[in-house]
């Protein structure tokens, strides 16, 4: 299941009532998402030169444009989140500018991205295999849940 359709379905099991609401977030985590596989595929990271059969941008276009791509995605994320405009309360607004940060940021993906280059050509445990998937994948799963959960009940995780 896709990542903004595992927050729509969260606030939907949590009581929201209109998922038009829920959108903002939804297309947060979707910017998070798209955002970490362009910076993944860079040279400095993957070196990845094709995504689902398709070039990838620094490839298509330059690395310079992949880090701006990337890092303005990143950005949109927060803004839609932070939009007074938005129906959702501004304390639900926060709490889930707070719970994508935690999965996006160094205790989350971006750590279990560190874990992953640091162990380029070394065997690594079960346990720190694991941990690396629980950052670099679960997080952003988790925050989904977490961002729906707060949509749908109006409380922080």
């Amino acid at each position: 299941m896709p990542v903004p359709e595992v927050t729509l379905a969260a606030a939907e099991s949590c009581g929201a009532k209109d998922l038009k609401n829920i959108l903002p977030a939804a297309c947060a985590v979707e910017l998070i998402h798209t955002y970490s596989l362009i910076h993944d595929d860079l040279p400095c990271m993957d070196d990845d030169v094709l995504r689902r059969g398709r070039a990838t941008v620094h490839v298509k276009y330059d690395e310079a444009t992949a880090l701006l791509v990337g890092d303005s995605l990143q950005s949109l994320a927060f803004h839609l989140l932070a939009d007074a405009r938005s129906a959702l309360p501004a304390d639900t607004r926060l709490a889930m500018v707070r719970i994508l940060s935690n999965a996006a940021g160094s205790r989350g993906m971006a750590g279990g991205q560190a874990i992953d280059l640091a162990s380029v050509g070394r065997a690594l445990t079960e346990d720190q295999l694991r941990t690396m998937h629980r950052l670099k994948t679960g997080a952003l799963l988790q925050g989904s849940v977490e961002m729906g959960a707060a949509c749908g009940t109006g409380v922080s995780p």
